[in-house]
């Protein structure tokens, strides 16, 4: 039986065609406190662009035909209530979700409509 042992990063969508880099990068290190992430040298000639904090690593590419969906990452916090305040003063809508035991969450929506959950676990 395999030992998993965590997730390395979670691979998100951006329309092709837009100035996805740059709302990408405004969004994720100015409104979620992420730094850019240097991509290896081995994957210079793709056009992902990374980010990252605290362990966790987005990596962003431009895809055709992206949507809204269900799917998305669930990313555990410490606190709820900071990303919540930093969002909403961006005019970012909070989603709520159904109650799970012993945890507290809600969701949000990129500027390029990638659903990401935040789960804080309660004590």
């Amino acid at each position: 039986m395999t030992d998993w042992q965590g997730v390395d990063h979670v691979q998100l969508c951006v329309p092709e065609g837009e100035d996805a880099r740059e709302r990408a990068t405004r969004f994720y290190t100015e409104v979620l406190d992420f730094d850019p992430l240097d991509k290896p040298d081995s994957l210079d000639g793709t056009d992902s662009f990374w980010f990252g904090a605290g362990g966790v690593e987005i990596h962003l590419g431009p895809e055709a035909g992206t949507e809204r969906s269900r799917r998305h990452p669930a990313f555990v916090v410490d606190e709820l209530e900071p990303i919540r305040d930093r969002l909403e003063s961006e005019g970012i809508e909070i989603g709520s979700e159904p109650p799970i035991p012993g945890r507290e969450r809600f969701s949000f929506r990129d500027p390029f409509g990638n659903r990401i959950e935040c789960i804080a676990y309660e004590d």
